[in-house]
């Protein structure tokens, strides 16, 4: 076998989409642990983090900005909100649209869990080495920024 072959698939070694899973894997497997301590999903976490961030926003940026389908996002919010974390309520200039944001609750949550994010970050830094990781931040965000 030639791996130059043009008909032939790259090893999964090599493969971008396999490798990033990977990664990702690699990186969630402790933060898993920290959330479900929490009592939040990955992606209510992610939310949360979005409005802890950016103050009040749309679902649709929220959707955008945490990489979720909006129509998962509707239930995210509904379960949000039932656990007091954010509010939803109807844009001041524009009844169609709604505004969520964050509770005290929710804040409250994100900084209860600071230290454990911040050391599981050390780790990674500490692992894999700061440069490396920035050089690794600086790659992905460029290669999200691509047009396709």
């Amino acid at each position: 076998m030639n791996p130059n072959d043009p008909h032939i698939a790259p090893e999964t070694s090599r493969s971008l989409p396999i490798a990033l899973l990977r990664a990702r894997e690699k990186v969630m497997g402790p933060i898993r642990a920290m959330l479900a301590n929490a009592g939040v999903t990955e992606q209510q976490w992610r939310v949360l983090r979005v409005l802890n961030e950016r103050g009040p926003l749309d679902p649709t940026e929220i959707a955008d900005r945490s990489c979720l389908l909006l129509p998962s996002l509707t239930r995210i919010l509904q379960t949000l909100e039932s656990k007091g974390l954010v509010t939803r309520e109807a844009h001041p200039t524009d009844r169609r649209r709604l505004v969520i944001t964050i509770t005290d609750g929710g804040r409250s949550l994100i900084e209860a869990n600071l230290h454990e994010s911040q050391r599981l970050n050390a780790w990674l830094k500490d692992t894999f080495g700061e440069e490396k990781l920035g050089h690794l931040l600086d790659l992905l965000n460029e290669l999200d920024q691509l047009d396709r």
